[in-house]
């Protein structure tokens, strides 16, 4: 089995534009379809913009421009040091919003990329229209959940092995990625959804160096954040209410973020708040991407954001 080059599915040829936008001090990798209302899709761990590929062409054929983007760390965009916090990723998300121009959009987030849709609502709600947080409770009720749940605890315990030095960046570039799919495949519901050609391309992404390691420095950073000063600090800033509308996506049967962690998120919400549970793990977007999209679509094109 070879794997294709990083850079070959990072820029995959598509019905999409491929673009290097600079923001917040750093380059960001997007990838750009159609025109009208601007919705912004962010990954999780351990993907990259191409998650989004089935959504990308609905929303731009529904009307939308979709722009998909790489988080810094991974993919084609820049892999600083530092700034794997959730107020720097959210500056990054406002700052690509404007750079292209767009005066506000919806984010769409899964995973990581939800926990930073929630913050950017509170922290740069001038570009915010509204937020579509995929496998991901409102940041304060997952710490919730962390220390009052050991089933979610459990559930996330991969995190813990993330804080050893070098370690787990080796066990996830090892046997070509092997570890990248496997998780992606554990994860699942049903894995049925992930083809041989996606989950080469999921790994190969995450080959590119030093995509491994400023992967697991989000990790590191929410782990050894919760008793420092920068930590309590974000999370005093996220009691905040979020004042867009909210359409809170979940897989029924998510192995790692149980779903009952994502019950009284809406508490932190003051506008329209829906929530939509799949049949699905923590890929509903990929596992049930059909459904997924039609309740997507739908809830953007409702009342809610007119």
């Amino acid at each position: 089995m070879t794997l294709p080059p990083p850079d070959t599915v990072i820029r995959a040829a598509g019905p999409w534009t491929h673009r290097d936008i600079s923001a917040n001090g750093s380059r960001f990798h997007v990838v750009d379809i159609g025109t009208g209302p601007a919705v912004v899709l962010l990954h999780g761990f351990p993907m990259f913009w191409w998650t989004w590929r089935r959504q990308l062409t609905a929303l731009a054929d529904a009307g939308f421009r979709a722009i998909a983007m790489d988080l810094r760390g991974y993919g084609g965009s820049d892999h600083p040091p530092e700034g794997y916090d959730p107020r720097t990723l959210s500056a990054d998300v406002a700052g690509v919003i404007r750079s292209l121009g767009i005066t506000e959009a919806v984010i769409v987030g899964h995973g990581w990329g939800g926990l930073v849709a929630w913050s950017t609502a509170v922290l740069e709600p001038e570009v915010v229209r509204g937020i579509v947080p995929v496998s991901m409770p409102h940041p304060r009720r997952l710490r919730h959940a962390l220390l009052n749940d050991r089933r979610q605890r459990a559930a996330m315990r991969y995190a813990v092995g993330f804080q050893w030095p070098f370690v787990p960046e080796r066990s996830l570039t090892a046997q070509d990625g092997a570890r990248v799919e496997r998780l992606i495949r554990d994860w699942s519901a049903d894995d049925a959804w992930l083809d041989n050609d996606d989950a080469m391309s999921y790994r190969a992404a995450f080959l590119r160096w030093p995509t491994a390691h400023t992967a697991v420095e989000y990790h590191r950073w929410a782990v050894r954040s919760v008793a420092r000063p920068d930590g309590l600090a974000y999370m005093s800033l996220m009691e905040a209410p979020v004042q867009c509308p909210v359409l809170q996506v979940h897989g029924g049967q998510d192995p790692m973020v149980l779903p009952t962690s994502v019950d009284g998120s809406d508490e932190y919400v003051r506008a329209s708040y829906t929530r939509y549970d799949l049949t699905s793990g923590h890929f509903p977007h990929e596992e049930s991407d059909a459904e997924f999209t039609r309740v997507l679509i739908e809830w953007l094109q409702g009342p809610g954001l007119a």
